[in-house]
């Protein structure tokens, strides 16, 4: 695995919104897949920038990685609401090229399906873009996932659920749901390149396991090992416990 190191969060997101930025404009037609959570907003901020700046999205597709079981794209804390707010509404990237799964679905399991004809049927995905959990999850792939696990109902850890009640989303873990929707590890490792973003020391343990540790589902996001086109962008408090070769 790679890894580049910067002094700051600022500048890694930069970095990371500078990659996507070079790929949206070599290849317009681009299909990125996103996170959510705090660790992808300063892209997002950047990225709208480089729009305001001519930055075009009115040809790409984009899939996002998980969503809330049981929230609708309406709650303030939906995964949907969440990127119409903070980057959709900002960009000129058409609302039927947007694809996000659907919380309240009927039939989740089939939702979780669909999700993946639709990837498939776009071609596959040219970048996924990935944050990583405290415990190295991916999306919502938790400890113990398998390598090859797809697009499916996942339980969350309680570490997670504590990690997502910190106040930055919801207030309570009591508020938190228990289960979402999440690609799979699988479909994420079958991208073209995938970068993840890392910052704070909260994340330093789950980058070593990631990049230095084993190759194991204890660290989902060591799974990603063997891809021949990964990149950790990361603050030097996340890269605080590697070792340099």
């Amino acid at each position: 695995m790679r890894y580049e190191t910067f002094k700051t969060e600022q500048e890694a997101s930069q970095a990371v919104a500078t990659r996507i930025a070079e790929l949206v404009s070599a290849n317009p037609r681009i299909r990125l897949g996103l996170p959510t959570g705090s660790t992808p907003l300063g892209v997002y901020k950047e990225l709208i920038r480089q729009h305001q700046a001519g930055l075009s999205f009115s040809e790409a597709v984009t899939f996002n990685l998980d969503e809330y079981l049981g929230l609708s794209g309406a709650h303030p804390q939906s995964y949907r609401y969440f990127m119409e707010t903070n980057f959709f509404q900002h960009i000129d990237l058409p609302t039927w090229n947007r694809h996000l799964l659907d919380g309240v679905a009927r039939y989740p399991e089939l939702e979780c399906q669909a999700y993946e004809t639709k990837i498939q049927a776009q071609g596959g995905i040219n970048l996924w873009f990935l944050g990583i959990g405290g415990n190295g999850h991916i999306a919502f792939n938790e400890p113990g996932s398998e390598v090859n696990s797809r697009t499916r109902i996942v339980s969350l850890t309680t570490e997670t659920i504590e990690a997502n009640s910190d106040g930055r989303f919801f207030k309570d873990p009591a508020e938190v749901p228990r289960c979402a929707l999440s690609v799979g590890i699988g479909a994420i490792r079958e991208a073209d390149e995938i970068i993840v973003l890392a910052l704070g020391e909260k994340k330093a343990d789950a980058v070593f396991n990631a990049i230095q540790g084993p190759f194991d589902i204890s660290c989902p996001a060591s799974l990603l090992q063997d891809h021949a086109n990964v990149t950790f962008y990361l603050d030097e408090a996340a890269a605080s416990k590697l070792t340099r070769a």
